[in-house]
């Protein structure tokens, strides 16, 4: 019986129940297996790929993560972790399942991904064009100097009634409707701390969740570069391991700050959108994302 040619594979919907296969192909790529945030990306977006011919687990895999309206066309979709196990790699696969989404899946709705120099071209030749940068630094964060605040702003643990709130302040900032990923984030962050001013009006939020050996901040959405500082500092000082972050490159102020404590930087990632000039929202109070493959 002849085998299909790589590029005919079909390609399928992910489950929680592949997120196994999903971090082994991580580890087959030389990446972190990464199974929390798997476990997220699958649980609120939607995975594809295609399983392997040899029956090995998959030959490649994606997540996509729509924001909107959960009764409309999404307003905005990101694509990540897009993977194709290092044996049948350069081989077309990453080429056949990105089309599909874009052109297929996904078509007409405005998307978004973090690409890096690796991946970018295969990207361009999709339509995506390059609108921004993004920073990674990881790192232990000493906190050896005060963190300049102002009087008025208040950071603590959120509780159950803040929900809400951040809710409608990251729908303001990050420019569509989050909700299904947001009400995840008390589940799984080991911290979640809101930003408040004298009044109690919520200024922003921070979000620390493991991964392997390091915490990640993100989301991280502040007033401004004390209230980020704040919020990192408070998050830092729950966890002893090594932080890591990825910091849209204009925060200039806040990628200095971090690097005077102890973060370095590690790579830069292409922030692409198609369909679209940039991504919506205010990026002037969006620090960090939750993480780079969901925006």
């Amino acid at each position: 019986m002849t085998r299909p040619h790589l590029t005919d594979l079909p390609i399928r919907a992910l489950t929680v129940d592949d997120l196994r296969r999903c971090a082994d192909l991580s580890e087959d790529r030389g990446w972190p297996r990464e199974d929390h945030k798997w476990g997220l990306l699958l649980a609120a977006g939607n995975g594809y790929g295609m399983d392997a011919p040899d029956g090995q687990g998959l030959a490649a895999a994606c997540v996509v993560t729509s924001y909107g309206s959960p009764h409309a066309k999404p307003d905005l979709a990101a694509i990540g972790m897009v993977l194709v196990a290092d044996r049948y790699a350069r081989q077309g696969l990453g080429r056949r399942l990105m089309t599909h989404i874009c052109n297929g899946v996904l078509q007409g709705i405005p998307l978004t991904l973090h690409a890096t120099p690796y991946g970018r071209p295969l990207y361009e030749e999709l339509g995506f064009e390059t609108t921004g940068r993004a920073e990674m630094l990881v790192g232990g964060f000493r906190a050896d100097a005060a963190v300049s605040t102002s009087d008025d702003l208040r950071v603590r643990p959120a509780a159950a009634e803040d929900i809400s709130r951040i809710l409608r302040l990251d729908t303001e900032v990050f420019g569509a409707d989050r909700t299904h990923m947001i009400t995840r984030l008390p589940a799984f962050a080991d911290r979640l701390l809101v930003a408040e001013d004298e009044e109690g009006d919520l200024l922003g939020y921070g979000a620390l969740w493991p991964n392997m050996e390091t915490h990640v901040v993100g989301p991280l959405v502040a007033r401004d570069t004390a209230g980020a500082q704040a919020l990192v500092s408070a998050l830092a000082a729950t966890t002893d391991r090594p932080l890591r972050t990825d910091v849209d490159v204009r925060h200039e102020e806040l990628l200095a700050w971090l690097k005077n404590r102890g973060m370095v930087s590690v790579a830069f990632n292409a922030v692409m959108t198609r369909g679209r000039p940039g991504l919506p929202g205010d990026w002037t109070r969006r620090w960090a994302p939750l993480t780079v493959a969901a925006g």
